[in-house]
């Protein structure tokens, strides 16, 4: 191959991966986020799954955006492996309708779609319009570098080295490496297949050749999915896993099908016997439907597979870590602020529970309550920072106005609960002091901080049900309940003051007593301005 053919090869092939995404891009912007809720609303029905799994591929093109999709969504807990399973599938199935468009070889025509293309994305004010006019624009630019890629193998015809190099991988082993790499290098499926059918259609390789390496190409597109896993849970390591099994499983069947005389080829070539582009398209498409059909009714197997395959682990989220929320996630934004609300809500759970814990080792004294609250105080410090961190990306998204303020909202809202975390943590420390210097408290002073106590309790249980429901009518109790707070805060400190003057309290005791009392108060001030995050929300919704 001499440097001109390899320019022309590059070029054709950039055009083709940049026509394809842009197409893509085009398609995924005419659906609108309508699109990827789909498989938010998934069933255990693996059937829908693989509907929906081949109708969003062929959407966005790409099998490889679908999988990692599949990935981040069964690490954030919103899919099961057995939904998983369907999904993936139909990703596979969806994934071939590159291969089908370019079949249609609309080369010759693909500069006058292109110039279509751009008229309607410089010329129309309407976003649908624009759109659709960077879906012709991708579906051109993708066709010219097709032609690009074909006319740079045109010379390998005559190319004796070539010719060895093809030969050699007619070998089936050596046919599903050479696939295989060669999609492992590209990180596309649908690019290396466009390849494939490039050499076809200069006559460079026959369709019994061709199969080997378009079977290796299908395993080779799962390393993006392998990759996506790495640094994730172990559910979604065994996603990538049943995608790679899968294709391997698939792969075996249809090598041995074909090495026993099936006559995969000759049905092929009955169905399209002069097109060399078409053979290659419909031997693909037949690859990944039949493997679906044979493997769908196997999903539960499968999940069993790659539970035993990664058997070492029990598969249970890390209350250490993020359970809801994957750096995937954040490629479907309306899925991606549902994910978050799901983890500020894990994050106010935790908060208030410290709360009670830290009251608990006060009142039972009990040191190992009091390293509990430590440990879950960790949790509480890194959800802080990560969910903060996702929502400072979700705001580079193009999200709408109303999503913008709901990001908006949960600043302040994250900000809160890990306050309300501090003050629990203050309150174990009251408690650990009260333990080593072995204070005593009247009977009254601990009925007033009991009494105190459920009523904070009250208002944040109130406050975290108003936020996971995003109850109006309950946030607006919780602001009532604040007013309480603050008069019952009043008496505790006039009566203590009066059990001072009468020396039925120590001194050091009082000011336990009184920091426990203020810090009782800052909670229920935290609380309160989670309630009007709540309802700020809730009026902007209303506008």
């Amino acid at each position: 191959m001499n440097t001109s053919m390899i320019v022309l090869l590059a070029g054709g092939l950039g055009l083709f991966i940049f026509g394809m995404k842009m197409m893509g891009d085009g398609l995924e912007q005419a659906a609108g986020s309508r699109l990827k809720r789909l498989l938010e609303i998934l069933t255990e029905n693996r059937l829908m799954g693989l509907l929906v799994g081949a109708i969003v591929t062929a959407i966005v093109q790409s099998s490889s955006a679908t999988t990692v999709m599949v990935v981040g969504f069964v690490n954030a807990g919103i899919m099961t492996l057995g939904q998983a399973v369907g999904v993936i599938m139909g990703a596979n199935i969806g994934t071939t309708m590159t291969a089908f468009l370019i079949s249609l070889n609309l080369t010759d025509i693909a500069p006058i779609i292109v110039f279509i293309g751009v008229g309607l994305v410089f010329f129309s004010k309407r976003k649908t319009v624009k759109s659709i006019g960077e879906i012709l624009v991708g579906f051109g630019i993708l066709f010219i570098g097709m032609g690009f890629m074909s006319d740079a193998m045109k010379p390998l015809r005559s190319n004796e080295g070539f010719q060895r190099i093809l030969i050699s991988m007619s070998h089936p082993i050596l046919g599903v490496l050479a696939g295989t790499i060669m999609t492992v290098i590209l990180q596309s499926s649908s690019a290396s297949v466009g390849i494939l059918q490039a050499l076809a259609a200069q006559g460079l390789i026959g369709l019994d050749s061709s199969l080997p390496i378009l079977f290796g190409m299908n395993i080779g597109t799962c390393i993006t999915a392998i990759l996506a896993s790495i640094g994730t849970s172990v559910n979604a390591k065994r996603t990538a896993f049943m995608h790679l099994s899968i294709k391997v499983i698939g792969t075996s069947i249809f090598m041995l099908a074909i090495a026993l005389g099936v006559p995969f080829v000759d049905l092929i070539l009955r169905i399209s016997p002069s097109n060399p582009m078409s053979q290659i398209a419909n031997a693909h498409i037949a690859f990944n439907v039949i493997t679906a059909a044979i493997l769908l009714p196997f999903g539960n197997s499968i999940v069993s597979l790659s539970k035993k395959v990664l058997h070492g682990m029990n598969g249970k989220p890390d209350e250490r870590g993020l359970i809801y929320l994957d750096k995937h996630i954040l490629e479907t934004p309306p899925i991606a602020i549902a994910q978050i609300l799901k983890e500020v809500n894990r994050m106010a759970d935790l908060a208030v529970e410290n709360v009670r814990l830290a009251m608990d080792a006060f009142f039972q004294r009990e040191q190992a309550i009091i390293d509990e609250v430590y440990k879950k105080e960790e949790i509480i410090n890194f959800l802080n920072q990560e969910i903060t961190h996702y929502l400072v990306m979700c705001n580079g998204l193009g999200l709408p106005e109303s999503d913008l303020h709901v990001i908006s909202g949960l600043y302040h809202v994250v900000n809160d609960i890990e306050r309300i975390g501090d003050h629990a943590e203050n309150l174990t420390e009251y408690a650990e002091y009260s333990i080593e210097n072995n204070l005593t408290f009247s009977d009254i002073a601990i009925d007033d901080l009991n009494e105190m106590y459920q009523k904070v309790m009250e208002m944040l249980d109130d406050t975290v049900h108003a936020l996971k429901e995003r109850d109006h009518e309950l946030a607006e109790l919780v602001m009532k309940e604040e007013e309480v707070i603050d008069t019952l805060k009043d008496r505790l400190r006039k009566s203590h003051i009066e059990r001072l003057n009468a020396q039925l309290c120590s001194a050091n005791a009082g000011v336990i007593f009184l920091d426990i009392v203020t810090n009782f108060e800052r909670i229920a001030d935290h609380a309160t301005n989670v309630a009007q995050s709540v309802l700020d929300e809730g009026r902007t919704r209303n506008y």
